[in-house]
């Protein structure tokens, strides 16, 4: 894999000759648009064919897999423009494998709300080891919330990718409450019901495990929140599940703020499978401009994150997506909008502007005018800062990474994942 960041000048066919590759498959892995146009500072993904087919008639993925020793994962994952689909057109030509070598396996998650977009699901699902459908909430009364994840198991199957049970302190308003994680944490026989519900749950619906996120948990509950973990497991695994939990990114034990103070890591990594880093937000909704994840922050997290807990049980929270800040900033007034990375990237073509890249961040981001004349600031991830991030888990020896979330289309995540990992199943 090479990440070419576009220059003055440059076309999909220039940057497909300068690197001998296909000029359409480097527009279509890329999404680039039927226009061709491109941002200057903009990234593209380019990967190496080493063995390539040509599709004759009645020929399947399945017969393929089957003809070079392969997996129709693996064909999905050579093949961004095939969509998670099955339709081959003979005298197309399938890339089989590709040169370079990956780093190691990894394992990868992914959540995805119900309402996510079918196909796009479908094209993200073969670059995942595990999806989490978002997520059983719990009631007033510390019931378990209903989530209609029908669709979502139905393709994670179809894919071969394990279903996660994803349970947070999601309210029916859609918020994180603290109430009703200390419902559950001080009330015996509500924590009883919940996890009876959870475990019932688990088996009718075919999940592998489950991954549990309270947040804005008061220190004063840190220990309760790790004793419940560890009931959770032990019954878990007496039935043949796993369990994770979600972890606030901590830089130390004593970290204060409603955010950090329940997670105690060395007490939930004792009590759990595996926990996710969701190193991400520092850039959000109502805040001021910057990364969403800029690489010293997450190095931070990481450097106390394998001190407390086995880096072989951390996945690393990846980003996938971005923000647009209306300037000037104003505390309490200025609300960013969420866009995916893609749509960054449309912004700048259709405003012509040049993307920057911030080199202690790792991040691309830019300025542009809007239609009303407020100037707007953008940060996103592109191929290089997603690159940077996922080199972390080879280097500190990490159990995979964790995408947040699948909701935004963006090719390049998926790109670059399978170009530097093999995927495990």
């Amino acid at each position: 894999m090479n990440i070419h960041v576009v220059r003055p000048g440059d076309t999909v066919t220039s940057i497909a000759a300068q690197y001998g590759v296909d000029a359409r498959r480097l527009a279509a892995d890329n999404d680039v648009g039927a226009d061709g146009a491109l941002a200057v500072g903009q990234t593209l993904v380019v990967r190496f064919p080493e063995t390539v087919h040509v599709i004759r008639p009645g020929e399947t993925l399945f017969s393929l897999a089957a003809a070079y020793g392969t997996t129709v994962r693996r064909l999905w994952q050579n093949n961004w423009p095939l969509g998670g689909g099955t339709d081959l057109r003979p005298g197309e030509t399938l890339v089989i494998s590709y040169f370079g070598q990956p780093l190691r396996s990894a394992l990868f998650s992914g959540y995805a709300y119900p309402t996510i977009d079918p196909p796009l699901l479908a094209s993200e699902l073969p670059y995942l080891s595990y999806l989490a459908p978002f997520t059983y909430g719990i009631t007033a009364s510390g019931g378990l919330l209903p989530l209609a994840d029908d669709a979502l198991l139905a393709a994670a199957r179809q894919r071969g990718v394990r279903p996660v049970m994803h349970l947070s302190t999601l309210t029916e308003d859609g918020q994180f409450d603290t109430e009703r994680g200390a419902l559950v944490l001080t009330d015996q026989a509500v924590q009883t019901q919940l996890i009876s519900e959870v475990l019932q749950t688990l088996r009718r619906r075919g999940y592998a495990g489950l991954d549990v996120d309270f947040e804005y948990l008061p220190g004063t509950l840190a220990a309760a929140y790790a004793e419940f973990l560890a009931r959770l497991r032990r019954l878990l695994h007496s039935q043949g599940f796993f369990l994770w939990a979600a972890l606030a990114p901590k830089t130390s034990a004593r970290q204060a703020g409603l955010l950090y103070e329940g997670h105690d890591y060395a007490a939930v990594g004792e009590a759990v499978d595996g926990v996710l880093l969701m190193t991400y937000e520092w850039g959000y909704t109502a805040g001021p401009p910057m990364a969403v994840a800029p690489l010293p922050n997450v190095r931070q997290v990481l450097d106390y994150a394998v001190t407390a807990i086995s880096p072989s049980k951390i996945l690393l929270g990846i980003p996938n997506y971005g923000y647009d800040w209306p300037l000037p900033f104003v505390r309490g007034e200025t609300r960013a909008q969420s866009i995916s990375n893609q749509r960054a990237i449309e912004l700048a073509i259709t405003h012509r502007i040049d993307i920057q890249y911030d080199e202690t961040a790792q991040s691309p981001f830019f300025h542009y005018t809007g239609d009303s004349g407020a100037v707007h600031e953008v940060w996103f991830e592109d191929a290089r800062s997603l690159a940077a991030k996922l080199e972390l888990i080879a280097e500190y020896g990490l159990l995979g990474g964790g995408f947040w979330n699948l909701m935004r289309p963006f090719s390049q995540t998926w790109l670059t994942t399978a170009s530097l990992y093999d995927i495990a199943d």
